[in-house]
């Protein structure tokens, strides 16, 4: 984790506002082996007498749910839009190009939940990803017999959250006139350049005041 202090955001909520909105995360960990193991899910988010926790399911029988099995020691990272950012825009030179980008990285405890709680968690994770209540491809109007068939593949977990770790990197460091200037490079590229770009206008009048 890249950790310096001025690529840090002060407020938790933003924090876990971007982890729910790029909930499709790396899920990771190490096997008895000690060689590593992943696989990418969408998270659904819980609390607990103040306890944060991660919920999701994953296919039995995987390099990963063995490994999970045996370690219970997981790593989460929730990754954002992210852009290259050419020195050439900075206006005190000569500095490195860099890159700029939002990661966050949550490690906690997994345990694997009981076969009701994984058709729970697959009503909660259909209604909020599907977004209509009118679809046909609700948990709701599935066929029961299809349901029982494909959930005997897969198995939920919850993951107690012990610590959260992130990086908004976001040109923090920069003079207003390169960070000016990056900003509007970034503006005239591609999508993701754009989504920094709007990150970074929002977080200016915090970097640079004219009181």
């Amino acid at each position: 984790m890249y950790n310096l202090p001025y690529y840090k955001e002060k407020d938790e909520a933003i924090i876990l506002s971007f982890m729910k909105q790029y909930s499709f995360a790396m899920l990771m960990g190490v096997d008895e082996a000690q060689r590593p193991v992943a696989t990418q899910i969408p998270f659904l988010f819980a609390e607990k007498d103040g306890q944060l926790y991660l919920r999701g399911h994953i296919m039995k029988g995987n390099d990963h749910h063995k490994a999970f099995e045996a370690n219970n020691q997981v790593l989460a990272v929730f990754t954002g839009p992210h852009t290259y950012v050419s020195a050439s825009w900075y206006h005190i030179k000569p500095q490195a190009s860099t890159w700029n980008y939002m990661s966050v990285h949550v490690k906690g405890e997994m345990s694997f939940l009981p076969y009701p709680e994984l058709l729970v968690m697959l009503d909660e994770l259909t209604a909020l990803y599907e977004k209509d209540q009118e679809s046909p491809v609700l948990y709701k109007d599935m066929p029961e017999e299809y349901i029982t068939r494909l959930a005997k593949a897969i198995v939920a977990f919850e993951i107690k959250v012990d610590s959260i770790e992130h990086v908004f990197k976001l040109s923090q460091n920069r003079d207003e006139k390169s960070y000016e200037n990056i900003i509007e490079k970034l503006r005239n590229s591609d999508a993701d350049s754009q989504a920094i770009a709007a990150e970074m206008i929002k977080r200016k009048p915090q970097l640079f005041s004219h009181e």
